[in-house]
């Protein structure tokens, strides 16, 4: 985008975000009959393809469970056979199931209103662009895309048909998350100068990626795409602005390769006797999602972290300047004896601080300790606890603005495609970065239109 293309980003924000959250939102038509009573409200139609724990867990289960007043899931879409089987009783719903080779099959005979995404991530731009050739909008899980290219096929898509993307940011509905954008807000601190994020995670959920396809670039794009999008979208939305340039570094300094011994998977390695990050996948609660696909695929859930082919990095740092001038200084590392963040804005009239929790070693009072300090003023503290369900309640949150009727958006947590490109494309610079060396400027990576969204 040229200085001429440079669009108003609060101008931008009204109209697409209204556009945005029209699509996926469910507002049921209530009409009125011959008799002046109410009329049935008409349900959404929705598919699931990718029937893996996020999928099944965080959307088709929770729309046949709480939301069929509302929504009804019309068809289940999956590349193994024997994880659709399982999902499909996991779920508890009596949908058509149809193989990833019959996508177009399904929604023809199907004909849902939207396609729910989560596959592996190097495949939500694939369907994300069919999805909306078919004429369904879109509920896609982050990342949206795993390299630029994904992401301009999505652009000309979205402008050709007029289908329309939401991208599932969960982390924006956390308890802390929310309560830093209304400290920001309230312009307490004044104008943001610079801010600061810091990512750590332990041994336990750390390794996790690596035992899972999450530990391959050519699948996740690597952690700076599948893990800290989540990061860098909670930046872009509480700073209210785009970036612009990214520098990073990064390396595998402790995964894949950098141990002396290795297996193919933990319930098979000879060395598990004397492996501290040995993972029995028999006492995983979801197991049967892994188990049921293995023989049809080959994918190993409990895979090796000592696996050579692990290439995506677990030490890194990212420079980020953004269009408000705002500078971040953001890391991640995954190896950390104890989990959590550490997040800070320095603003004009002082300084926002927060450290959350999680599965910490020793006991916490909060999930999230706050700390706000004027200059040339005092500082005052207090916590905030994590909201109740998974990822704090962040989850339950996002599904109930999505699917209840007559919901508001005062925060602006809804995220349309932009905001979803926009976290992902951060990642990708910043790994052709620690690839090249190089500054990267998003602007080189897609061409944003103007008239876009609009």
């Amino acid at each position: 985008m040229g200085a001429s293309e440079k669009v108003d980003r609060r101008k931008f924000i009204k109209t697409t975000t209204m556009a945005a959250v029209a699509a996926p939102i469910v507002t049921p038509m209530v009409g009125f009959s011959e008799v002046g009573a109410p009329s049935v409200p008409s349900k959404k139609r929705y598919a699931l393809v990718g029937t893996g724990t996020r999928g099944s867990n965080a959307w088709a289960k929770p729309i046949v469970d709480r939301y069929g007043e509302y929504i009804e899931l019309v068809a289940l879409c999956d590349i193994n056979k024997g994880r659709l089987s399982y999902a499909k009783g996991h779920i508890g719903t009596k949908a058509p199931t149809y193989h990833s080779s019959d996508f177009d099959k399904m929604v023809k005979e199907t004909k849902p209103d939207t396609i729910v995404i989560g596959t592996t991530d190097c495949f939500h731009g694939k369907y994300i662009v069919r999805a909306m050739e078919l004429g369904c909008d879109v509920l896609c899980e982050k990342p949206l895309v795993t390299d630029e290219v994904q992401g301009q096929h999505i652009v000309d898509t979205e402008i050709r048909t007029g289908k329309k993307i939401t991208t599932t940011f969960n982390a924006r509905f956390g308890n802390e998350a929310e309560r830093i954008k209304k400290i920001l807000l309230s312009g307490e601190l004044g104008k943001v100068l610079s801010a600061e994020f810091q990512e750590y995670l332990d041994i336990d959920h750390g390794a996790s990626y690596y035992r899972r396809w999450h530990g391959k670039n050519k699948f996740s794009g690597s952690l700076l795409v599948h893990k800290a999008s989540h990061h860098f979208d909670k930046m872009n939305w509480w700073l209210d602005s785009e970036p612009e340039t990214v520098n990073a570094f990064g390396k595998l300094a402790f995964y894949g390769k950098n141990n002396a011994f290795r297996g193919k998977n933990c319930r098979s390695c000879s060395f598990r006797s004397k492996c501290d990050f040995f993972w029995d996948i028999h006492k995983y609660e979801d197991k049967g999602f892994y188990l049921s696909g293995e023989k049809e695929d080959g994918y190993l859930r409990d895979g090796c972290v000592w696996d050579n082919e692990i290439d995506a990095y677990d030490s890194m740092t990212v420079e980020v300047k953004y269009a408000n001038d705002v500078l971040l200084s953001y890391s991640l590392n995954s190896y950390m004896p104890y989990e959590g963040q550490l997040i800070a804005f320095n603003c004009e009239k002082g300084r926002l601080e927060i450290r959350s929790y999680h599965r910490q070693p020793w006991e916490v009072p909060n999930a999230a300790e706050v700390r706000i300090t004027k200059n040339f003023g005092k500082t005052r503290t207090f916590g905030i606890q994590s909201g109740e369900g998974v990822h704090g309640g962040a989850d339950h949150k996002l599904r109930e603005k999505l699917f209840l009727p007559d919901q508001t958006d005062e925060l602006n947590q809804i995220a349309d495609s932009r905001s979803g490109l926009l976290s992902s494309l951060i990642g990708i610079a910043a790994a052709r970065s620690i690839e090249t060396q190089q500054q990267v400027r998003i602007n080189d990576l897609i061409k944003f239109p103007v008239s876009w969204g609009r």
